[in-house]
């Protein structure tokens, strides 16, 4: 009896699992033997930033998804999107596809809001960019499990704007705007999402007075943005978060730099009870 209990607990133990994928590419991921289930999670990578701030990832999550011992699952991550001191650049897209159909994929910003795939899944869009002027504005936060990623602040004279409170359980907060005239200072970061379930959602970053604008902070456990420095953009968290906008030097002419956005993530988890957004801690 104390035998047969010891291997059920063993069988147990091996059957509950994860994988995460942080780094943008395509992979392989091969169903572990005895699993027969598997829930998803995916963030979309964040906008690059320009003469105005990108755009969060979104986020979006599928349960229990029927699988086979043995078959493989094409996992892909989006990048995200690169520097720029003209246009945004928008982020890659996530998914994971069976078979060449996707089943679960998440939106880089600047791609679209939400999912895309089969139905059955969750999405929440990322943060939008800061309002006003091209120069200066704030990159939005990633998407939270059950809202959107906190907006950008835009650019502003005397002062920049605020960026917002992410929101739904882990939502990234949106970066903080620059100031205006003669120097247009640059716009900060937006904050990236965790991707271990729902939690704390992230503040939206200071305003700039006299200086560029900070980064937002990540929700539910996602890096930071950073913050603007001068006239050159600060880059979005990860995962999903956007960059802000670059500055401009009325006075030379020049203008600064921008950065990239955050890089998306996908995450594969298994095992009884376990499931997006509650219940996806590590085990």
């Amino acid at each position: 009896m104390l035998a047969d209990r010891l291997r059920q607990a063993a069988t147990v133990k091996t059957i509950q699992g994860q994988q995460a994928y942080t780094t943008a590419g395509t992979y392989t991921f091969t169903v572990p033997a005895g699993v027969t289930s598997v829930s998803v999670l995916c963030v979309g990578g964040g906008e690059g930033g320009g003469a105005s701030g990108g755009r969060g990832g979104s986020l979006s999550y599928r349960n229990n998804i029927s699988v086979t011992s043995g078959s493989s699952l094409t996992v892909a991550v989006g990048a995200g999107g690169a520097a720029s001191n003209i246009s945004t650049q928008p982020g890659g897209d996530s998914s994971v596809t069976s078979s060449g159909t996707v089943i679960t994929g998440a939106r880089g910003g600047g791609n679209g809001t939400g999912s895309f795939g089969e139905a059955g899944q969750t999405a929440y869009g990322g943060g939008e960019q800061g309002s006003g002027s091209f120069y200066g504005s704030a990159g939005g936060g990633a998407g939270g499990y059950s809202g959107v990623g906190g907006d950008g602040g835009g650019w502003g004279n005397p002062d920049g704007l605020t960026g917002s409170n992410g929101s739904g359980g882990g939502g990234g907060g949106g970066g903080g705007g620059g100031v205006a005239y003669p120097l247009n200072y640059a716009g900060g970061g937006g904050g990236g999402v965790g991707i271990l379930g729902s939690g704390a959602n992230g503040g939206g970053g200071n305003a700039g007075i006299a200086s560029a604008g900070g980064g937002a902070s990540g929700g539910s456990g996602g890096a930071s943005g950073s913050g603007g420095s001068g006239i050159n953009a600060g880059a979005g968290g990860a995962y999903g978060g956007a960059s802000g906008a670059c500055g401009y030097d009325d006075t030379t002419g020049l203008g600064g730099n921008g950065a990239t956005g955050g890089v998306g993530a996908v995450r594969i988890i298994w095992g009884t009870g376990r499931s997006y957004p509650s219940n996806a801690a590590n085990v």
